[in-house]
């Protein structure tokens, strides 16, 4: 793969439509698009025009269209062809394409050039990645935010401080004997022990953006015949889960994906909590009690017609919100358990109220969360830990050092240094045509 060569692919969705996008970005998208519709219109025009192959053959008549290099979204000289969309169209302006020098891009490949030429950092075309795949519109906000450079305005702005600090560290070293003012070296340290705690204080916030955008686990546990499987399906109003009076029906986790306060939230029915002889029954038990520790939440549910039993009431973790189902069959004799019928439908407006307030809660949808992703945590935590060892340093050359390594560990979160190692991971998560 070279970035000098031309790249095309459809950015629009797969299969029949009424219209079809082409795209086409890199050196020889002019010549290909002239080979194809005659002479270039107008930059960012839309142009009437019957396309044909190298053999004179009509293919569509589609709306073209022109940007010159830099002004695209790669930065390269980009092209548009607005098909009609079926797909023996599709397919027969992809072979004029190929035989007029252009290649199928890669998954990510559109916005890694823009990356390489400027046009966005690292974090917002992270953004953009999220952007694509938000399901709900909490993560589109946030995504958003991100794309528009939410993340990168905060990263230069830690940026243009620590070169600041670097600065005059660097002039306490080499100006030591000069008439410098009083305490510069101890303000270098106290600024940059403040930046260290701004830092934490996102680094708290991250797991709350990195809930919205993975989406939370909620994890449904209890003894056999508690009702778990009926409380899953009346939860997302469907047969999602097999109800039976048999112990041990469900043997392996059931998933279902719902929304909750615009966060994605993944439902999951789990095993009966029970001393199992069956092999397969035993091996959902220890499934289910794992997915007990893994969980944001914990749904513990006993029923209110029998004793909580010990299996439960060691597995739930501390914060578990527990449920008392069958209410219609007997008071719950658990204090502080929300009452609920499956059966009936009766507490189900609570429990569900009980369930979007730890979502919201879990995933900070009152605050606007700058750090989305693993990585994100890594840079900044590590930019922290430099400035926290500053104060420590016992010579002014490796306070400087500390104030450098701080700068790269930043630059690395937007792309600025020592990126190529990560660009295949986040430019693989793109479609194709972006």
């Amino acid at each position: 793969m070279s970035a000098a060569d031309t790249i095309f692919a459809l950015a629009s969705g797969a299969g029949r439509a009424a219209v079809a996008l082409l795209r086409l970005s890199g050196p020889g998208a002019g010549a290909a698009l002239t080979a194809l519709a005659g002479p270039l219109p107008p930059p960012r025009q839309a142009s009437l025009r019957r396309l044909r192959d190298a053999a004179g053959e009509a293919l569509d008549q589609a709306l073209v269209l022109w940007f010159p290099a830099p002004g695209s979204y790669t930065g390269e000289a980009s092209a548009e062809f607005h098909l009609h969309g079926g797909p023996a169209v599709v397919a027969a302006v992809s072979e004029a394409l190929v035989a007029a020098g252009a290649r199928p891009a890669e998954p990510g490949e559109f916005t890694r050039r823009a990356f390489l030429n400027g046009k966005l950092d690292l974090t917002e075309a992270e953004g953009i990645a999220d952007l694509i795949e938000a399901e709900t519109e909490a993560q589109r906000r946030q995504a958003l935010r991100q794309a528009g450079g939410a993340l990168s305005a905060q990263v230069a702005a830690w940026s243009a401080r620590l070169a600041r600090l670097l600065a005059r560290q660097e002039a306490f070293i080499e100006f030591e004997d000069e008439d410098l003012p009083a305490g510069l070296n101890d303000a270098v340290a106290a600024e940059a022990a403040a930046l260290a705690t701004e830092m934490a204080a996102q680094l708290a916030a991250a797991p709350r953006g990195e809930r919205l955008r993975d989406g939370l686990m909620v994890a449904i546990i209890g003894a056999p015949n508690a009702g778990k499987s009926s409380l899953l399906n009346a939860l997302v109003g469907r047969e999602a889960a097999i109800v039976s009076a048999r112990a041990g029906t469900t043997r392996d986790v059931v998933e279902v994906r719902l929304v909750l306060a615009g966060v994605p939230v993944t439902l999951a029915d789990t095993a009966g909590l029970r001393d199992a002889a069956d092999e397969i029954e035993a091996e959902g038990v220890k499934r289910a009690r794992r997915r007990a520790e893994e969980a944001d939440v914990v749904l513990a549910v006993f029923a209110a017609d029998q004793p909580a039993d010990a299996e439960t009431l060691a597995a739930m973790p501390t914060g578990a919100l527990v449920v008392a189902n069958k209410a219609d069959l007997a008071a719950p004799g658990i204090a502080g358990a929300l009452a609920v019928s499956a059966l009936t439908g009766a507490g189900l407006a609570e429990l569900r109220a009980a369930l979007t307030a730890r979502a919201a809660a879990l995933a900070g949808l009152t605050e606007q969360a700058t750090l989305t992703r693993p990585r994100h945590r890594a840079a900044v935590g590590e930019a922290r830990d430099w400035l926290l060892g500053l104060a420590s340093a016992p010579m002014p050359e490796l306070r400087a050092e500390a104030l450098r390594a701080a700068l790269r560990a930043l630059g690395r979160l937007t792309g600025q240094v020592g990126v190529e190692a990560i660009l295949d991971l986040v430019f693989s998560e793109f479609c194709i045509g972006k």
